[in-house]
């Protein structure tokens, strides 16, 4: 039977009740739309948008090998990504430096890539932090104006820088903070309609929760274990490209997951695991004259005004946005579940040295439709570790830039090097 501590108990009444909370508000306090009615509107794709999306790409191979889980994984160097309360559970004395490389869209094109550097360490036996560094490159591109002239050609590109701080509370639990430097230069200063556009930059932070419960006995020898997180990810101020351009939503998340761990003996070990993210980013409202929705609802004598019919207004804070995010959905309670995308994953130790991974990815096909299965295979040495992920496509209608690609992380432990 699987063993719950208190504490995991109480995190998951809390967090069951939230959620319930939150969809019923949806209900009661925003407008719903009708699905009878409109139907056209209400079958076609309905994303939420945010500026730099590729800060919401999971950026190593480990997690990318099972389904993108990751929040209440064990502790690695991409912690600070997934979770980075997970920094104070490391291995004391660990040292690592790792870097994940992702090829994208490598079916069409060969300069757009994802690159990954992450540096985590133990700075007592209750504390642990690190650093990394995401870069997104989008390839050379030739810029126009709306006359076709040629303006040139510029290398686009996207870096965040950050950090975090990890807390062990006691032996099962720990928490987080952590600060984001986002910078987005997808113009090069290039004049756009008459207007200067600029790099956008902005701010965000993390917070993280960890709880890892003790191992207990199994009959046969076997033991267990089971593990959870929360992770609040990208908390900021919106980004703009130009002094007169209206400012876009960053995609703050948030992540919440559990883990079940079976330690079969000395040699071989099995977990797994799920993960549940939804965006804290308001829902676009339903307004009259949007493409596939047809009336004038609100009897004005214009169909196409841009009258909010349903949901409600997105032009508003960031901070505000984050609560707004789970009661604003046009179509109430229902499509708040849509926006909740499903990640599960397993992976498989021998001798803590190869790994087999695998997992998959869930999300409603009006809300993006990005569904997938992922394998991966890891390999530990002493003193280097490598990771592999490939991306194998669920959904024939909706396309991946990762599909069919193969990913890869390096670790390089520099305290096995150092004994070494």
């Amino acid at each position: 039977m699987l063993f719950l501590s208190p504490n995991f108990q109480f995190m998951k009444k809390v967090f069951v009740f939230a959620i319930f909370m939150s969809f019923l508000s949806g209900s009661i306090n925003g407008q719903v739309l009708d699905l009878s009615s409109n139907s056209e509107y209400f079958n076609a794709l309905r994303t939420i948008p945010t500026a730099v999306p590729i800060i919401a790409i999971s950026p190593d191979s480990r997690s990318g090998g099972m389904g993108d889980v990751g929040v209440a994984t064990d502790p690695d160097a991409a912690s600070l990504y997934w979770n980075p309360a997970k920094l104070a559970f490391l291995e004391d004395g660990t040292n690592t430096l790792s870097l994940s490389y992702t090829p994208w869209l490598n079916k069409l094109v060969n300069d757009i890539n994802l690159a990954y550097v992450s540096y985590v360490f133990k700075i007592a036996e209750n504390q642990g932090m690190g650093f990394a560094l995401r870069y997104f490159s989008l390839g050379t591109i030739n810029f126009r104006d709306e006359g076709n002239n040629n303006l040139g050609d510029y290398k686009p590109y996207e870096f965040t820088l950050n950090g975090a701080y990890a807390l062990k509370l006691n032996e099962q639990m720990g928490l987080a903070v952590g600060l984001r430097y986002i910078y987005s230069n997808l113009t090069a200063g290039v004049t756009v309609a008459g207007a200067e556009t600029k790099a956008g930059q902005s701010f965000a932070a993390d917070l993280g929760y960890y709880y890892k419960s003790r191992e207990t006995n199994l009959e046969g020898g076997m033991k267990q274990s089971v593990s959870a997180g929360i992770n609040i990810s990208n908390v900021g101020g919106k980004i703009s490209y130009g002094n007169d351009a209206d400012a876009d939503f960053i995609p703050t998340n948030l992540r919440v997951g559990a883990g079940y761990h079976l330690k079969f003996d000395e040699y071989n070990r099995m977990s797994f695991y799920a993960d549940f993210n939804k965006l804290l980013v308001p829902t676009p409202p339903v307004r009259e004259g949007d493409q596939g929705f047809q009336g004038d609802v609100n009897k004005n004598g214009d169909p196409n005004d841009g009258s909010i019919l349903a949901g409600q207004d997105d032009n508003v804070s960031a901070f505000q946005g984050i609560f707004q995010s789970f009661s604003d959905a046009p179509g109430g309670g229902k499509e708040e579940l849509e926006e909740i995308v499903i990640n599960l994953g397993v992976e498989f130790w021998y001798d803590d040295r190869f790994a087999l991974r695998g997992g998959y990815q869930y999300e409603d096909l009006e809300k993006g439709g990005r569904q997938y299965f992922t394998m991966g295979i890891g390999l530990k040495m002493n003193v280097f570790g490598v990771d592999f992920a490939y991306l194998i496509p669920a959904s024939a209608t909706v396309k991946s830039p990762l599909e069919n690609t193969l990913r890869f992380s390096l670790n390089f432990d520099f305290e096995k090097f150092s004994d070494q």
